[in-house]
């Protein structure tokens, strides 16, 4: 048992964090270049997001699998692989030079990024001491929102100096120190038992979740929200990237900087959702977000950016509530219901961009802008529904 701060602690969480802001910071890289290779390759926004959903989308589907293979084989030894392979795969993005290789290698890093999502929280849950743990997952949630920003704020600076694939250097580089570090410093594996691999169990908890209203709903709610939020992103690049503001790709990565309202958010869930029950609460969520949302329809860039710090907080407090929501709720299985949480939630960012695609095609933003309250609508009735059920 690892005692919070010991020295194996502080060298074992040191390398999940770094790990884990690697691994988003690859993910999510690509978003503020979205508008350079629309001109590069002469994309349209749909066609150029494929770059950055296809990585979400294959790292989605690998959550279904990665979990009861680390059952299996081990959690270090699969960690190991995964990281290895996205730092292969990073690697290789420094080299491509067509968009097609560009979605194939894409397509393998996100699979190798479920590694660390699906396996870390697992591991510490059996290796850390319970005042370890806690510390441990609060440091390693702030790494991936780290991750996430940092990479874009970075993909989009060196895309300003230089070129968009500059961006894939200095993380082909990260990835293989936190691949050093994870096998140098994170201790095999002392409370781990080993269970067989069985796909038809497998397939069966997620039947089971899948029949559960509590955690369905939930499950909808977390991917629908995250199809429209990530997605917004995406287009309002495209807004910003035109006349009149004519932003810089590395201005378009500070606009993720609203993401540090939704860490307020994540923080206040639980005191918000002791006040008007889990929810009431994820329903309020979604008013920001919807809130947030018609804000952006001002022409004035502060307020548009100001519109996204509100439905990031919006987002963060009803994703935070969802995800415990379905770890108190599953019956049997928590972490493949948790997993299962996390298919839902990627896969609905993958394909939101084929959803908003016609109404950006319309209207342009205020398109996107009805198009999203309209998805808004439908997860806040869903939240409302489940209320309903706890009553």
């Amino acid at each position: 048992m690892i005692e919070y701060k010991s020295a194996e602690f502080y060298r074992s969480c040191f390398a999940l964090c770094l790990a884990a802001i690697v691994v988003f910071a690859n993910l999510h890289l690509m978003q503020p270049l979205l508008p350079q290779l629309s001109r590069d390759f002469q994309l349209s926004p749909l066609e150029a997001s494929l770059s950055y959903t296809i990585a979400t989308f294959g790292l989605g589907l690998s959550l279904l699998v990665y979990a009861s293979l680390s059952d299996a084989w081990g959690r270090k030894p699969l960690l190991l692989l995964t990281m290895l392979g996205m730092t292969v795969s990073t690697f290789a993005l420094t080299q491509v030079e067509s968009f097609t290789a560009l979605l194939c290698w894409r397509a393998v890093q996100g699979i190798c990024l479920g590694g660390l999502p699906a396996i870390a929280i697992a591991w510490m849950g059996e290796e850390y001491s319970t005042p370890a743990l806690v510390t441990a997952v609060g440091y390693y949630i702030s790494a991936n929102s780290l991750g996430g920003i940092g990479g874009r704020l970075l993909a989009g600076g060196l895309a300003d100096v230089g070129h968009w694939q500059w961006a894939f250097w200095p993380m082909a580089i990260l990835s293989g120190l936190s691949c050093y570090l994870i096998w140098r410093y994170l201790p095999q594996s002392v409370r781990f038992e080993q269970q067989p691999f069985r796909l038809w169990q497998a397939l069966s908890n997620h039947g089971n979740h899948l029949r559960q209203p509590l955690l369905l709903l939930t499950y909808l709610i977390g991917g629908l929200n995250f199809l429209i939020f990530l997605n917004q992103y995406t287009f309002i690049s495209f807004v910003l990237a035109a006349p009149p503001y004519l932003l810089s790709s590395s201005m378009l990565g500070l606009l993720f900087i609203t993401y540090f309202s939704g860490t307020v958010g994540s923080a206040l869930s639980a005191r918000i959702a002791r006040r008007l029950s889990a929810p009431l609460a994820m329903a309020l969520g979604i008013i920001l977000l919807m809130l947030g949302t018609v804000v952006t329809l001002h022409g004035q860039l502060m307020v548009i950016v100001t519109g996204f710090f509100i439905s990031a907080f919006g987002f963060f407090l009803c994703h935070s509530l969802a995800s415990s929501w379905v770890n108190q709720h599953a019956r049997r299985a928590k972490a493949s219901a948790s997993a299962l949480y996390l298919v839902f939630y990627y896969v609905g960012a993958s394909i939101g961009g084929i959803y908003l695609q016609p109404f950006w095609q319309a209207m342009g933003w205020p398109g996107v802008v009805i198009a999203s309250l309209l998805m808004y609508s439908l997860t806040l009735l869903l939240a409302l529904r489940l209320w309903f059920k706890i009553r």
